[in-house]
């Protein structure tokens, strides 16, 4: 069930904009007012958005850098074997392909140290340093994991090995034993590198490397193959992270990655500029199914050989495996929403499933997709074996799962995670203890937020907005992402002139307002509802490419029957608002007192009435007017 389905949606419109947003900005007016209501507030700021500066020299953001870089000479200058220790997800996956690459060209024997997911776990193990010492490897280069690897890293040590550490996730309070550290968090407060995610450490450390060894070639596919893991781990696409996404994504269907390629050609996307939704959309799943559900040497493979035919030999394989994904995930989502139907018409606070014949590799996929469809957090579990289980947990915003965790670690065997989502591993026998304190806390949280879902469009469009202008303006502010999202449009008195339920569960509609038509479509839509004749929705726009044609077409977010008056919450007052024949607007406080005003053709506020000076009764009328349509 898609997000636009959500029964108890609480609309919070945008604030007022009484001026010209950004008069200097060549935008148009509604995306100029989404920057003001971002914090955008003079052009120089919006300019960096536009236009992102270069990123500073990363040897003076990152302590131990030039460290790395020493260390790494003498590997490539001696043809050492140097062990890549990588995840097996996108980032994990394309920051191993990045060096493996790189290195080679340089000199080194890389070779690639992915933990397998289901036999060994996440990061770097004990039993894998003793394995690569006994290879000979004496340098290990981590990307994307190492930071927890505290039992891993004492082996390494006590073997004298030596470990160049990259990692992005949140550091432990005691240092860590290693030659070189790599982290975000150890640069300055304001550094353009804070964003990074493990494949934006492996990219820097690999240029500086080429660089520092005068031989940029060697980066070769560096850069795309950052431009994936980037948007793939959906690192926020500011600072850096944006710099760098600018240029790669305008070059990355040239790419010189012939398994890159291969992807593209079996997506369909390789005559056009790429933007980050394709790569979230269509290249990031066939890499993550191969972690999810194979060996990941297989996408390092794929990502670092020389042949085309082999290529896409290894990029089908890629493909079959992101099918048998979706297979696995619909199949599993079918069977845990029969679970929590047949427990009633209620889910619990805190939803939590288990099977042990689920797959470890998706049931993280599945539990998203019943938090969108329950609105609430949600933890699978499957079986692991020796009478545990395994679970990935997903939240809806403000649930912090590693605080739940953390709350509940006494009934844990290990957990993880960040505040969106995070992972256990449980005894069987006490999992009920679990789900009853999870429970307690969604609780509370659930009173807080009063089961429902809020909805921030950010400015208004009138459906003729929606135009070629419009869209190059989006272009401008790409790529899109976590930081920086695609604007959140809303829609007001749109007539359903149609609407078409699709293959697949999708529903589109036609909307109309006056003489203007267009296409709407509202994904994964299982409502069997009747849409009402006149809807409000929120929207995004995209770019629909179908069968050689380009149309512009209005993503459904979420919708609501239209209503010609409007209520205005302030604690326990409310105020309607309407508009009047006149075209004015009318404001009716608690007491049915009414006040009038209108807008002028220069979008100035008229109103004789001189209550309409006072702060709280503007604000009131400015809210109205944006509630009412009548400003974006």
């Amino acid at each position: 069930m898609s997000s636009s389905e959500h029964p108890s949606w609480s609309w919070q419109l945008p604030t007022p904009i009484t001026s010209d947003p950004l008069p200097e900005v060549p935008l148009p007016l509604p995306l100029r007012a989404v920057l003001v209501r971002r914090g955008v507030l003079d052009s120089s700021t919006a300019t960096t958005i536009l236009e992102p500066p270069k990123p500073p020299d990363p040897c003076d953001h990152f302590p131990d850098l030039a460290k790395a870089i020493v260390r790494l000479q003498g590997a490539c200058q001696t043809a050492e074997s140097v062990a890549i220790c990588g995840d097996y997800d996108a980032d994990g996956m394309t920051s191993t392909a990045l060096l493996m690459v790189t290195l080679k060209c340089l000199g080194a024997q890389p070779i690639a140290a992915i933990p397998n997911r289901k036999s060994e776990g996440y990061g770097l193990n004990r039993d894998m340093v003793i394995r690569l010492h006994e290879q000979g490897i004496r340098l290990i280069v981590t990307v994307d994991n190492g930071v927890t690897a505290q039992e891993a890293l004492q082996q390494a040590e006590n073997l004298s090995m030596e470990v160049i550490l990259t990692d992005h996730h949140t550091l432990p309070d005691s240092p860590l034993k290693v030659l070189s550290l790599l982290h975000p968090s150890v640069t300055p407060q304001d550094s353009p590198y804070r964003c990074l995610a493990g494949v934006g450490l492996a990219y820097l450390l690999a240029s500086s490397l080429a660089e520092a060894m005068d031989c940029k070639e060697a980066v070769g596919p560096a850069r795309d193959l950052f431009c994936i893991g980037t948007v793939a781990d959906m690192a926020p696409l500011t600072g850096a992270n944006r710099a760098f996404l600018r240029e790669g994504l305008n070059n990355l269907h040239r790419t010189r990655c012939k398994g890159l390629r291969a992807l593209q050609r079996l997506a369909g996307i390789e005559e056009r500029p790429l933007k980050a939704e394709d790569i979230g959309f269509q290249l990031a799943p066939r890499i993550n199914a191969v972690g999810r559900l194979g060996d990941p040497q297989l996408v390092v493979k794929l990502l670092t050989v020389d042949n085309e035919d082999e290529a896409m030999t290894l990029a089908r394989q890629c493909d079959q495996l992101n099918r048998q994904r979706k297979d696995l995930c619909n199949a599993i989502e079918a069977e845990a929403i029969a679970l929590v139907e047949a427990e009633g018409a209620t889910p619990p606070p805190f939803l939590m499933l288990a099977q042990n014949h689920w797959h470890h590799g998706v049931i993280g996929i599945v539990a998203a997709r019943l938090m969108e469809r329950y609105f609430r957090p949600t933890a699978l579990l499957a079986g692991e074996g020796d009478g545990r289980l395994r679970a990935s947990v997903r939240a809806p915003s403000g649930f912090a799962v590693n605080d739940a965790l953390k709350a509940c670690a006494v009934h844990l065997d290990r957990f993880g995670g960040h505040s969106a989502a995070g992972g256990f591993t449980i005894r069987a026998e006490k999992v009920g203890a679990l789900h009853e304190a999870l429970n307690e806390l969604a609780s509370h949280w659930h009173a807080t937020v009063g089961g429902g879902v809020s909805i921030s469009p950010e400015t208004l469009l009138k459906l003729h907005e929606i135009n070629l202008d419009l869209w190059n303006g989006l272009q401008q502010l790409e790529p899109f992402g976590i930081g920086h999202p695609a604007p959140l449009f809303w829609a007001r008195n749109c007539l359903v002139v149609d609407e078409h339920r699709m293959r697949g569960g999708h529903l589109q509609l036609i909307l109309a307002q006056g003489d203007c038509q267009r296409r709407a479509i509202a994904w994964r839509w299982i409502s069997e509802a009747q849409i009402p004749e006149r809807i409000d929705l929120a929207f995004r726009i995209n770019m629909n490419h179908w069968q050689g044609e380009d149309r512009l077409q209005m993503e459904v977010v979420a919708l609501r029957a239209y209503c010609p008056e409007i209520n205005l919450h302030r604690k326990d007052k409310t105020y309607r608002c309407l508009i009047d024949k006149e075209g004015e607007m009318v404001l009716v406080n608690p007491k049915g007192e009414v006040l009038k005003a209108i807008l002028s053709s220069n979008g100035k506020l008229k109103c004789t009435d001189s209550r309409a000076k006072h702060p709280y009764i503007h604000n009131l009328i400015e809210e109205g007017l944006i509630g009412l349509g009548l400003r974006p």
